[in-house]
């Protein structure tokens, strides 16, 4: 298929564009196969004004026209098309995934229901080859740069130099064991691809027990997995229990943290599915913390962003919206979970297995939020770069299922839910509760939620690596990271403050602790000018502080040397002159 063929109206003159914190802008509107144009007309001002809109972006479209009746008589009684277009008109508003509200009045009622079914039916493209990524060719860009900065080989090395335990396994490389997991896992080194197969068998998706992460302190460990097919008769895995016993020393004990509540796992018990029972794991404790996902979740960023766009509601009535939306509580629950995985870890020194149920939602959000909370590393640019891909891309999060629609969409998919969008929310309260210990800033958060729903390059494409092989992902799109790494983009993302923290961050989950990211929920509602400038004085300040600094430590340093080259001259005087 031509996405040409799906054009209707390709430009359409004197359209006037409206958007919060903007000033209104007419110009010509353009659509072609994968972007909305609007270029100003002649003085109409500066290039900022410019619309470039992605059609993927695009949520929902809401149409509306004036003047019908008076259109359909004017066509009627035989009007030129330029008398038809005077008297009739349409206004297209577009709510997109990053938030944003646009509204396009445009002159022509023909031209606007053009407009809107040409851009509905390019805004919902499902078939991933034709995305805007594949011919997506940027100057300066390598195809294959960016795409090989994150080997899971290279995360293995430091625990395999620190413990002989695990080893890394390719009996995943053609999908054929679980088609959500990587090709690459690591395991524990006792057990052979023979026992690792009859584990998957007994997993959810043939999604067995693999190695999250490597606490160095003390070498515990933290596991993900799916949950166990056990069923209403309580069936068991010899292999399934002797790899989680190989991952204990003796007699130490490990934890099971269910991301879902009692009730659920009995539900799931009926229909196959179930959870670790103490008879056959006595070594390993069960704890239930229940996560929503799906449907909850969904609705719950709905109701927020309604309530972010109420602008007439008094403080009372807007904090009120706030807490039905239970957004704050979900971000709540995500944080308390990852803590006590952590706690576990680092405290209780245990291993952690994290599962719910097909181990690709709220898991992630639990092993790749303790992480940042334990590892200096992970809340790095590069490393929380690396976690993303080793925690999120290539452990299965279907992306392209949970951002297919963001908060605006009229039509409710089952598999939609912003997951990845709870992540991040978590972790910019993390960047709040301690300003110096993430090297990255909010600007790259909302960067990298933006490119999650709709993006010019591949990395959040398909929604496993299967997907991503089959659809040659790789080799036919540029990766995210590359942009994001280049000089000019990167500091843009670095936070000024940062100064590397090697101590666990444990946050604050008190209800006074949370706020709401207004600098992703709001962006398009609050000025953000003010942050603006306060962001540049702050870089400009400490820019200044470390060139002070590093003026001083010269000075000094001159000082010393000079200091060190007198005592040397007296010294050779004293040894030549003396009698």
């Amino acid at each position: 298929m031509e996405l040409s063929e799906l054009i209707k109206t390709t430009q359409v003159d004197n359209v006037l564009l409206s958007r919060p914190l903007g000033p209104p802008v007419k110009g010509t509107l353009c659509i072609t196969s994968h972007h909305l144009l609007l270029s100003p007309q002649p003085g109409e001002g500066e290039e900022e004004l410019e619309l470039w809109l992605l059609h993927r972006n695009v949520d929902a479209i809401e149409k509306s026209v004036q003047n019908l009746g008076l259109y359909q008589s004017c066509r009627t009684k035989g009007f030129q098309q330029e008398n038809r277009f005077a008297s009739s008109s349409g206004t297209i508003t577009l709510k997109c995934k990053d938030l944003q509200l646009l509204r396009l009045d445009i002159p022509g009622m023909e031209e606007c229901l053009n407009i809107a079914n040409s851009i509905e039916a390019l805004s919902s493209l499902d078939s991933v080859m034709l995305m805007y990524p594949f011919f997506f060719r940027p100057e300066g860009l390598k195809l294959e740069a960016g795409w090989h900065l994150y080997h899971l080989e290279d995360y293995f090395q430091p625990i395999a130099a620190d413990t002989d335990a695990w080893r890394l396994s390719a009996i995943n490389r053609d999908f054929t064991i679980s088609p959500t997991y990587a090709p690459l896992l690591i395991v524990p080194k006792c057990m052979d691809d023979e026992s690792l197969r009859a584990c998957a068998s007994f997993r959810h998706g043939g999604r067995f027990p693999v190695l999250s992460y490597y606490h160095k302190r003390n070498g515990t460990v933290l596991l993900r997995s799916s949950q166990p097919m056990t069923g209403p008769n309580g069936k068991r895995c010899k292999e399934d229990e002797m790899l989680l016993s190989a991952v204990l020393d003796g007699g130490e004990r490990g934890y099971i943290i269910d991301t879902r509540s009692t009730q659920a796992t009995k539900q799931a018990r009926i229909r196959g599915g179930g959870t670790e029972s103490k008879a056959n794991y006595p070594h390993w404790k069960r704890l239930h913390r229940p996560l929503e996902r799906g449907r909850l979740l969904q609705e719950s960023f709905i109701k927020l962003v309604e309530a972010c766009n109420e602008q007439s509601l008094n403080m009372d009535r807007w904090l009120s919206k706030l807490e039905a939306s239970k957004w704050l509580s979900h971000v709540k629950e995500s944080l308390s979970t990852a803590c006590l995985a952590a706690q576990c870890l680092e405290r209780e020194e245990a291993c952690v297995l994290v599962h719910g149920s097909e181990g690709v939602d709220t898991t992630l959000i639990v092993t790749a939020l303790s992480q940042v909370i334990l590892d200096p590393d992970c809340r790095t640019l590069s490393g929380f770069q690396a976690l993303i891909e080793r925690e999120w891309l290539q452990a299965g999060h279907p992306f392209h299922q949970r951002c297919a629609r963001a908060a605006y969409s009229h039509s409710r998919l089952k598999h939609e839910a912003p997951i990845f969008l709870l992540f991040l929310d978590c972790c910019w309260q993390l960047g709040r509760q301690f300003p110096f210990s993430l090297e990255f800033n909010e600007r790259f958060l909302s960067s990298v939620v933006q490119n999650a729903y709709a993006s010019e390059y591949g990395t959040f494409l398909c929604n496993n690596e299967r997907e991503r092989c089959l659809c040659q992902v790789r080799e036919k799109t540029h990766s995210l990271w590359c942009w994001m790494n280049r000089p000019s983009a990167h500091r843009k993302f670095l936070n000024p403050l940062y100064r590397r923290n090697p101590l666990v961050i444990w946050p604050s989950v008190e209800p006074q602790s949370l706020q709401l990211w207004k600098g992703f929920f709001l962006q398009w509602i609050l000025s953000t000018e003010h942050l603006t400038h306060a962001q540049a004085e702050i870089c400009r300040f400490v820019n200044f502080s470390a060139e002070a600094l590093q003026l001083t430590t010269a000075t000094v340093a001159r000082s010393e040397l000079q200091e060190m080259e007198n005592s040397r001259e007296d010294s050779i005087s004293r040894c030549v002159f003396s009698p």
